[in-house]
């Protein structure tokens, strides 16, 4: 048996601190039945005590935020979701960040984020829409085949990063809900990246903290 590595990170506050222990409990029991969930205890100066978990993707954690209010009636709040990155200190050293608020900045000499090959089988009528949403996302596109005569199946390379945030949204939006998307794991890339803290009061919080790609680092802060 291998061990099923998360791909995709948030953390999980509830929304009122007293309510911290009812959460933990609650983390334990969904652990039972879902092997794949991982947690470790995390703290934010601003929500307070939490937990750092990893999903296999947002379907997984969409279903977990969903069972912990559903089914454990828990009112928690999630930070953005990030991925794994790859970073090489100047001092040599090699560290794994999957958490904003450990980005090391002034001491990152190279930093490498996770790609995907993305499988969109799409009706022929919407490639052009879809086509533009991959290449929006820093996709490149590596193939296209027509399946039959009305539908068209496109393989693109991109950042699993770029696949988090209103892709999947977008995509059932260009295609009226008709293109399907698939993706597995090809490996790390090197890429430009920097932290966004947001202010309050000229105050950062942590929680709000995210990682981005350079050139689009104003746009998601925005």
């Amino acid at each position: 048996f291998k061990e099923v590595k998360p791909v995709v990170f948030a953390s999980i506050y509830p929304m009122d601190s007293n309510d911290y222990e009812e959460l933990k409990e609650s983390m334990e029991k969904l652990k039972l039945n879902d092997a794949s969930l991982i947690y470790e205890k995390d703290n934010s100066l601003a929500l307070g005590n939490g937990f750092r978990c990893g999903f296999l993707g947002l379907l997984h954690l969409e279903i977990i935020q969903e069972r912990l209010e559903r089914d454990y009636d828990q009112s928690v709040i999630f930070t953005a979701p990030s991925v794994q990155y790859r970073c090489t200190l100047t001092n040599g050293e090699e560290i794994i960040v999957d958490n904003p608020t450990e980005f090391p900045e002034s001491k990152i000499k190279e930093a490498q984020e996770p790609y995907i090959s993305a499988s969109i089988i799409t009706p022929a009528e919407y490639i052009g829409s879809v086509m533009s949403l991959c290449t929006e996302k820093r996709g490149e596109q590596k193939n296209m085949q027509y399946l039959d005569e009305k539908r068209v199946e496109l393989i693109y390379e991109m950042p699993l990063a770029e696949v988090l945030f209103d892709f999947y949204d977008r995509l059932k939006s260009y295609s009226r809900g008709y293109a399907s998307f698939d993706y597995e794991l090809i490996g790390y890339r090197i890429t430009d990246l920097v932290k966004v803290d947001m202010l309050i009061n000229s105050k950062p919080v942590d929680a709000l903290s995210f990682l981005a790609f350079r050139a689009e680092a104003v746009t998601r802060a925005k």
